[in-house]
């Protein structure tokens, strides 16, 4: 599958999409086809290695929290969630730029807006706190 990997600080110009393996979903997780995945303020600054002392990242880094999907597949013990499934959800493992991602059940749950109204949802609030506060 595809991914966006990075290798050291910087700005969009070590971002790199690489062939990596696919990952497989194991107890209590699901495998998610990624439809939508954004950027927000505080990866940037993630990525730009402004947080390192906070959020250190461990090289090779990918990048993304938030996505949006279908569900391809879920693990043992996983019961909320079938394939097929639309979901929205997020991963701590900065991968969610990527076209399949892994993630607990806990962290996906069915979108009750259309994708329209959900895909503004999410960043907006973030942005305008981001931008309040640089002021």
């Amino acid at each position: 599958m595809k991914a966006v990997r990075f290798d050291e600080y910087g700005g969009v110009d070590v971002l790199e999409v690489r062939e990596v393996d696919d990952p497989v979903a194991g107890p209590g997780e699901v495998l998610v086809a990624v439809r939508a995945a954004g950027t927000n303020p505080g990866e940037v600054a993630i990525r730009e290695g402004r947080l390192r002392d906070r959020w250190p990242a461990t090289f090779p880094s990918g990048q993304g929290t938030d996505f949006a999907g279908v569900v391809q597949a879920a693990g043992s013990g996983v019961s909320a969630f079938a394939a097929g499934a639309e979901v929205l959800g997020w991963t701590e493992q900065r991968a969610s730029q990527a076209e399949l991602v892994v993630v607990p059940e806990d962290q996906v749950a069915r979108p009750s807006w259309s994708r329209r109204r959900r895909a503004a949802w999410d960043l907006s609030p973030c942005s305008s706190l981001a931008g309040r506060e640089r002021r």
